[in-house]
């Protein structure tokens, strides 16, 4: 039995009344960490953003909750990964167990909303709506045609077959390599999505894949058709067929509970026992965090690491990672901590939609590693970058640099002049060694021989389920599996899971952005140009951290990808 530390008040409870209907909007985003509130009181409690596992936790309480009578799941596009949404189907597929009704509706459902919806006992669609099976792709943008009009020459240095995140500045379309592993994780995300569309519609998947190879549903009236959905309904039948459901009169509302104000009616388990629930998401950078929230920042990571290891409560450690990997070196520093405090108490990974390259770096040094068939992790390879930016600024603005040093190597790196022969052994020495730390952080943390590792390694990515056939994860699972892994590890019946940060208050985070717009500081600068730049955002954070670290050594997934 576990729940989370810091849990709403006592009266938040009373917001769930009898013939309730747990309420589940696919259309937000469930980060590893939720946001406290400071001033709950005066906001609206179903617009609070809440963490994945508040979201599992809250399902596998509904179903025996005689408060909930069923579940009512929106779609409308996800923007979350794939591991999570599986979680997500994982834990509606078990409350299916209590024989209370799950219903699912949207005005459009992609596929990956439909991976989770097809659970439902009815699926409805808008008239004009539509369902989409269509198949995977992944499209990938390439800036070599950019650089050379710019007359950029970048600097690449891999180690790796498959170590691809540096194709978009050096080819002009993606490599035979990177097309393989691409076309090869599709292959078990697509058997997935068969095989929920199947269970749904009772078609079998080579049916279903026809479906999509044929371009068969392109209108609701298809869905319906084919059994995908179950009918045509507008969101005001939606909400009376729920209101039936629930014994409710036609006049009076639906009694939806969203998961923000659901998760406070769950009861604290008093346990003296604790399990610690270190979340590592996003890119890993050197230093401290800065203005962009979405990073493993070393030196703040590994003071949470050392919070743990001298809390003698803590008996048990999950390391819940979701992170595509990123600087070489904060990768090393906060795998040592991670193996500090493995020698103390048990240490349990469990990977969520990425746990790749640096990434996979923290993780092999555990007790075990869960993935889900979706987790995309390996790409166990190393990269450095650098730009030789010399003749842009001559050509296209005719600014000239010269320099004047007392030695060979004092003004290297140097982005205004290109790199001689010496100084790209320098760089492509380091990469071939750190390449070779890696492959033996992996061999010792997985007990697997060097040359079983750098068959599997080369920078290759690989779905959680290959993961495990080759050795690099142990089981499938999410991460209440995890939990229970670091339970019977620490030989613990009774724990309370304590989060790792503590969620920021967003409240607190407000005034700081506040104060920050008066002192001209950039803290806002991040969210802005999130909101301005959309899909091209992620590619513009990398840039940029790659830019600002120190350490040019990189261990990074390959481009951004997006399986849509």
């Amino acid at each position: 039995v576990s729940s989370f530390s810091g849990s709403e008040a006592e009266s938040d409870k009373l917001l769930v009344k009898e013939n309730s209907i747990l309420y589940i909007d696919l259309r937000h985003r469930f980060r590893e960490l939720d946001e406290s509130n400071s001033v709950a009181l005066f906001s609206d409690r179903s617009e609070q953003p809440s963490s994945a596992y508040d979201l599992i936790r809250s399902i596998n309480y509904a179903k025996k909750d005689d408060k909930i009578k069923g579940i009512y799941i929106r779609t409308g596009g996800s923007p979350n990964g794939l591991a999570t949404l599986q979680q997500v189907r994982n834990a509606l597929k078990d409350f299916k167990q209590s024989r209370k009704f799950i219903y699912a509706y949207g005005d459009y459902i992609p596929q990956s909303d439909y991976f989770v919806a097809s659970v439902a006992d009815s699926v409805f669609i808008n008239p004009l709506g539509i369902v989409e099976v269509k198949g995977l792709a992944t499209n990938l943008a390439f800036f070599k045609g950019t650089l050379d009009k710019l007359n950029i020459q970048p600097e690449i240095f891999y180690n790796g077959q498959f170590k691809s995140a540096t194709e978009p500045f050096r080819l002009q379309k993606m490599s035979d390599p990177s097309r393989l592993q691409l076309a090869s994780f599709q292959k078990t995300i697509w058997q997935e999505m068969l095989v929920a569309a199947s269970e749904h519609t009772k078609a079998d998947t080579a049916t279903i894949n026809a479906w999509a190879q044929n371009g068969t549903i392109q209108t609701a009236q298809d869905a319906v058709r084919y059994k995908l959905a179950d009918g045509l309904r507008y969101k005001d039948q939606i909400e009376q067929l729920m209101k039936s459901k629930t014994g409710l009169a036609a006049t009076e509302k639906v009694k939806l509970v969203s998961v923000a104000t659901y998760r406070g009616s769950i009861p604290a388990t008093i346990a003296e026992n604790q399990i610690a629930l270190l979340v590592a998401e996003g890119e890993i950078v050197d230093g401290e965090a800065g203005d962009y929230s979405n990073q493993i920042a070393s030196e703040t990571f590994i003071k949470e690491i050392r919070k743990i290891s001298d809390n003698d409560a803590v008996k048990a450690v999950v390391l819940r990672v979701n992170s595509p990997g990123g600087s070489a070196l904060a990768s090393e520093v906060i795998l040592r901590e991670l193996q500090l405090l493995h020698r103390k108490k048990p240490l349990v990974v469990s990977m969520g939609n990425v746990a790749a390259s640096g990434g996979y770096y923290i993780s092999c040094a555990s007790d075990s590693i869960f993935v889900l068939p979706t987790t995309i992790t390996g790409s166990i390879g190393v990269f450095g970058m650098m730009f030789n930016t010399e003749d842009f600024f001559n050509e296209k603005l005719g600014v000239t640099f010269d320099t004047e040093k007392n030695a060979p190597y004092a003004d290297f790196p140097n982005v205004t002049r290109p790199l001689t022969e010496m100084e790209r052994r320098f760089i492509q020495q380091s990469v071939d060694t750190i390449y070779a730390t890696f492959k033996n952080r992996v061999a010792t943390g997985r007990k697997l021989d060097l040359s079983v590792v750098d068959s599997i390694a080369q920078g290759r990515i690989w779905s959680g389920t290959a993961a495990i056939e080759n050795g690099l994860a142990d089981k499938i699972g999410g991460l209440d599996r995890a939990l229970e892994s670091a339970a019977a590890l620490a030989k613990l019946e009774d724990y309370k899971l304590v989060r790792y940060p503590a969620p920021a208050d967003k409240f607190e985070k407000i005034l700081r952005m506040v104060a920050s717009s008066t002192s001209g500081e950039k803290v806002t600068v991040a969210g802005m140009l999130e909101k301005e730049l959309g899909k091209e955002y992620p590619w513009f954070r990398t840039l940029r951290s790659m830019r600002d670290q120190k350490n040019k050594i990189w261990m990074m997934m390959p481009y951004s990808i997006e399986i849509q």
